[in-house]
């Protein structure tokens, strides 16, 4: 089942809560703009390959060249989000509950964002809606566990592989390139980094892009009246429409996050900017063709760890990384506690 711009433009006249829920929805992929979205630019930014301004337009054109590319070729981790949580039973109440949670993601990493700390927008979105299927349903009969295990991989997958795939290929590069001359290296680097930052933005819209569209069907299909919607196909204007917001979060308030990543954590070189960039894009790729949603965050981050790591270990800011690794820790359980608490309260008001 798929949904026209036409179709969705009726909805929302004949289903004033669609309005709403479509409203929260933009407002997540916003704010993943803001915290998500500059990880995947935030080397070439810091090592000066790219400017600022073409470097968010790089990033927004090819979020949505990795959100219709893998889309087309396997949307399983959109259908994954979209099992990962039971909504079904009074939808009325399923759809209030999913605004509680939608908003919740948005109290969540606004206030990170607001600190200048890379929180994981997926872990927010899986923490707050699992929150508010657990108020719904009074008890963890609101989690699908067979899905949600997946997420448990992959937050094993983007931690160890991104930074084990960081040291990795910092130390191949490092080794390839010991005998070459430095001046023609650079130059090399800094071209094959925008290539790197570019990638690395195909493989968030890749990942991120299909996480917040599968919250958007289930919304919309919600908002009619359907609880389960087993087989459903993205719409093309939906892909644009998400890649286009995530850029405007990335022009606004991006540069916090590429600060925190790409300067404050690692002060990294061309050639280390590109390494960190392939080892992050590559355990994205793998985990996209392997249905597991992954954090991009932790991805990019981790493997600028690596790639710090594979130089000396004291070229890693350690109380940088203290900082993330706790706001990590912590938005399983208080994003959560704040999806169920809301949905609570919205259930109980509305």
């Amino acid at each position: 089942m798929t949904v026209s711009l036409t179709d969705f433009i009726s909805w929302m006249s004949a289903y004033p809560m669609l309005g709403i829920t479509a409203l929260l929805t933009t407002g997540v992929i916003l704010v993943n703009g803001w915290t998500d979205a500059p990880n995947a630019i935030a080397t070439c930014v810091s090592t000066r390959a790219m400017a600022p301004r073409p470097a968010i337009m790089m990033a927004a054109v090819f979020n949505f060249l990795g959100v219709f590319v893998m889309t087309s070729i396997n949307a399983s981790v959109a259908a994954t989000i979209y099992n990962m949580v039971d909504f079904s039973g009074n939808t009325h109440e399923a759809l209030v509950a999913l605004c509680a949670a939608l908003l919740a993601i948005v109290i969540w990493a606004t206030a990170a964002w607001w600190f200048g700390i890379p929180t994981s927008e997926s872990h927010a979105l899986i923490a707050g809606l699992s929150g508010a299927a657990i108020a719904l349903h009074g008890g963890l009969s609101g989690i699908n566990g067979a899905e949600w295990i997946k997420v448990i991989y992959g937050l094993v997958l983007s931690t160890l592989l991104g930074f084990a795939m960081g040291w990795v290929s910092a130390k191949i590069t490092q080794s390839i390139c010991r005998n070459m001359d430095r001046r023609r290296t650079t130059a090399f680097f800094q071209k094959a980094q925008i290539g790197g930052g570019a990638a690395m933005a195909f493989m968030h819209g890749a990942q991120d892009g299909q996480k917040f569209m599968g919250v958007f069907m289930l919304g919309m299909f919600l908002a009619k009246g359907e609880a389960n919607v087993p087989n459903f196909q993205i719409p093309i204007w939906l892909m644009l429409f998400c890649s286009l917001v995530m850029g405007l979060g990335t022009s606004i308030g991006g540069y916090r996050i590429i600060k925190a990543v790409g300067m404050d954590m690692v002060k990294l070189e061309k050639h280390q900017g590109f390494t960190a960039d392939l080892a992050a894009a590559a355990c994205l790729l793998l985990s996209s063709l392997t249905s597991i949603p992954v954090s991009t965050t932790h991805t990019k981050t981790t493997s600028i760890m690596g790639v710090g790591a594979a130089k000396r270990l004291s070229s890693v800011n350690w109380g940088v990384v203290k900082e993330m690794v706790m706001t990590w820790v912590l938005t399983f359980p208080g994003c959560g506690m704040i999806g169920f608490v809301m949905a609570k309260l919205f259930i109980t008001i509305f």
